[in-house]
Formats: C-alpha cells, sequence, structure tokens
C-alpha cells in the first residue's frame, strides 16, 4: 500500500495508571524499573472487600486475592477547576473525572494552551465501559438529577467536548477490552477524512464496583495467586485494573506548520470481529492473524522490520495460546533470534480493560522514546504453546536495547475484547523523536 503523503501523527500524551502513575515519565520509570504496580483492594470506595473474599471461597467460584491495579488518584478531582459543582461532580463516574484530566494535560503536553481550543474542530474519540458507578437511575437520592449525565458512557466523550468547548465529533467506543485501539482507529480514520483538524482519543477505565472479579470469580478465569503473567508457563488467570492514556492526533504537515513535537505517526489501523467460535467470548486465532496481515499491509512495512509488540496478554491460558500463534504466523522470523520481542504491560499494572490498548501504546512510545524495550514481568519460564525459536518469535525478558531501522522504529499495539472485537495498531516512531523536524 502507497505510504500516505500527509500522515496522521501523535503530538501529545498523558497516562494514568496504577503505582502512582500520573506521566509518562513515571509510567517510563515503572516499566523500565520492572515494578509491579499491584496492591490491595481500595478501602475508600464503599466495597465491602471482607465479604468479596470471603464470597468468592464458595462452590464454584476461584478464589479473589486482594490485589488489583488500582488508581491512587481516581477520587482525586478539583470540580472548581472545569466549572463543575462538588454536588454534580460526586455524581460523575470517576471515568469521566479522569479521561477530562488526561484531556487537558494531553493538550498541555502538545504546546496547546486548553483554554485556547474553543470553537476549533477537534474531535474527542475516547474507549471506555459502563462499570457499575452510584445508585440506580430509579432510586431517589441527593445525586437524583446528575446521575443520567454522571453516568452514562456517551458522556466521557460528551464532557470533555462540552468543557472544552469542541466542536467536532464526540464519540464514546465500548467494545469492552479493545475500547481504546477501538476508539483510535475511528478517531484516525476522522483526522484522515477531515472530520476534524485534531482529535483527542484513547481510553478510561476506573471501576465502580468489584464486579468483574466477581463476574470472572465464577469464569474460572482470575489468576490463581493475584498476579498477571502474560505469555509466562505459570499465566493462570488475569487480574483486573485501572487506567487511562490519552493522545493528541493531527495531520503531520499540521504539526509541521504548528511546530508540535511529533511522537508517533499512525502507520495503520485496522478491526475486526471474532464471529461465531466455540463461545461469545471466546477468541479466534484466524481472525487475529487476519487482522495482523491487514494492518502490516496497510502500514506499507515488512513484518519483520517491527521490532516491538505489544500485545494484549491476557494471562489465560486459551487467550495467551490464541494469540501468540496467530502473533507467530504474522510476526514470526526465519532467522533464529532475529524476531520482535513481545511483551505485555498487563504483567506490570493488571488489565485495565477499555483503556488497555492506550497503555500499550503509551509503552510502545516511551520504548521508543529511550530506545529500549521494557520487560514483561513473570517471564522465568516462557508459555509452551508455541516454540519461540522455531516460529521466531522473542520474549522480552529484560530491559533490552532497540535500534533503529531507517531513522525510525516500527511498533505494534494489539487488543482484544470479549465483544469479539479485535484491533491492532502499527506505528512509527521517529528517531528525533519528541522534535517537530
Amino acid at each position: 500500500m502507497p505510504a500516505d503523503p500527509d500522515p496522521v501523527v501523535i503530538v501529545g500524551m498523558a497516562v494514568e495508571a496504577p503505582g502512582d502513575v500520573d506521566s509518562a515519565d513515571s509510567f517510563w520509570d515503572l516499566l523500565s524499573g520492572k515494578r509491579e504496580a499491584l496492591g490491595p483492594f481500595p478501602t475508600d470506595r464503599g466495597w465491602s472487600v471482607a465479604d468479596l473474599l470471603e464470597g468468592s471461597r464458595r462452590d464454584s467460584f476461584k478464589p479473589i486475592h486482594d490485589l488489583g491495579g488500582f488508581l491512587t488518584g481516581a477520587a482525586s478531582f478539583d470540580p472548581a477547576f472545569f466549572g463543575i459543582s462538588p454536588r454534580e461532580a460526586v455524581a460523575m463516574d470517576p471515568q469521566q473525572r479522569v479521561a477530562l484530566r488526561l484531556a487537558w494535560r494531553t493538550l498541555e503536553n502538545s504546546g496547546i494552551n486548553p483554554d485556547d481550543v474553543a470553537g476549533h474542530d477537534i474531535g474527542c474519540y475516547i474507549g471506555a465501559s459502563a462499570l457499575e458507578y452510584g445508585p440506580p437511575l430509579s432510586q431517589y437520592s441527593h445525586h437524583s438529577g446528575h446521575l443520567i449525565t454522571g453516568t452514562s458512557l456517551g458522556v466521557i466523550s460528551g464532557r470533555i467536548a462540552y468543557t472544552l468547548d469542541l466542536a467536532g465529533p464526540a464519540l464514546t467506543v465500548d467494545t469492552s477490552c479493545s475500547s481504546a485501539l477501538a476508539a483510535l482507529h475511528t478517531a484516525v480514520g476522522a483526522v484522515r477524512g477531515g472530520d476534524c483538524d485534531m482529535a483527542l482519543t484513547g481510553g478510561v477505565c476506573v471501576m465502580g464496583s468489584p464486579g468483574y472479579f466477581v463476574e470472572f470469580s465464577k469464569q474460572h478465569a482470575l489468576s490463581d495467586d493475584g498476579h498477571c503473567r502474560p505469555y509466562s508457563a505459570a499465566a493462570s488467570g488475569t487480574v483486573w485494573a485501572e487506567g487511562a492514556g490519552m493522545f493528541l492526533l493531527q495531520r503531520r504537515s499540521a504539526a509541521l506548520r504548528d511546530g508540535r513535537p511529533i511522537l508517533a505517526e499512525v502507520r495503520a489501523t485496522a478491526v475486526n470481529s471474532d464471529g461465531r467460535t466455540v463461545g461469545l467470548t471466546a477468541p479466534s486465532g484466524a481472525a487475529q492473524q487476519r487482522l495482523f496481515a491487514r494492518a502490516i499491509a496497510r502500514a506499507g512495512v515488512r513484518p519483520e522490520d517491527v521490532g516491538m509488540i505489544e500485545g494484549h496478554g491476557t494471562a489465560t491460558r486459551l487467550g495467551d495460546r490464541t494469540e501468540l500463534r496467530a502473533l507467530a504466523r504474522t510476526y514470526g522470523a526465519t532467522a533464529p533470534g532475529a524476531g520482535p520481542l513481545l511483551g505485555s504491560v498487563k504483567s506490570n499494572v493488571g488489565h485495565t480493560q477499555a483503556a488497555a490498548g492506550a497503555l500499550g501504546l503509551a509503552k510502545v512510545i516511551l520504548a521508543a522514546q529511550h530506545g529500549a524495550i521494557p520487560a514483561s514481568l513473570h517471564t522465568d519460564t516462557a508459555s509452551r504453546e508455541i516454540d519461540w525459536a522455531a516460529q521466531g518469535l522473542r520474549l522480552a525478558t529484560e530491559l533490552t536495547e532497540w535500534p533503529a531501522v531507517g531513522g525510525e522504529r516500527f511498533g505494534a499495539v494489539s487488543a482484544f475484547g470479549m465483544s469479539g472485537t479485535n484491533t491492532h495498531a502499527v506505528v512509527a516512531i521517529p528517531d528525533t523523536v519528541g522534535r517537530a523536524a
């Protein structure tokens, strides 16, 4: 496929993740330092943690361990700063608060004063899922009147557009755990198609209840010990977490004109569905392989040029097996030891659900900026679902130098959802990253 003469590029980024991560720099410190940011369930959200843990010990449930990836700043919000009343702020899903905060930071990090964007043709595409915040709408309470906007999924993007007075499209995308990359795919298409001049895009996840832990306890898909081990022989299930990542997109010519830092070029994005599989939430290796091939073709790069793959890596046996085999068929190198390095940020922070793809993309950009690929944790023994040496993939077990190819580094990011929606993105990060040159 011919290269886009004026591609969509990423000119701003902001991140929040477990482990007190509130910036790209602190996120890199966590990744490069091989730190795991899981911790006990929060005790300031009204959750009955003791009942939750004890209840999972009943028949037909898998025990829930007192570990997860939680945002320490999820409850921190300055409503007055955004012109929101305290009463309304309490009724707002914390996902709205975090997404609004990150949108502001993303604009600032791209060199834009958020006060100056009012009326501009900027889109807002946010991946998120409804996660049971607040009382039911039918229950009379002092929050009544604010809950319909405070807990509406669509208002996550709408709140950003309203607060900043953005004139472009505002969409919240929910494809479960692939939501952030599905939102990126939609946003890139909107900028390319002229629906908006710039676009804020990303994903956010803050759990309003521990309900996902209960559901996956019943499905026996939680980790045996509360740690997330993607692509490891010891992988036994996932660990739920929270996080958020936000990016600002713009055409390259406009970014150069405005003097913005070009963090990455979005070479290609692709989305498809599993269709009918052995079960509603069971992944399809064939669908994933078709997706990878389509993204690589659109990107106009050879699979062997991709140095880093940030996989989805649920750490479930079925999920990892399906993904590893599809990746090996697409990206596997012919020469031993020459394939791309594979890892998953879930090993550090857990499964951030709708935000998973956003944190994965942020990890790839940061790795390219530092010329080094961080280790994926818990990889003492790699998954036995593929023959790593024969099939040409390498598991990132240490901080490893990532050399540029022709003045840039190519990375790929995957995310798959329980919805059956698969997403994949290929990005190119210039060796002069951070400078509009």
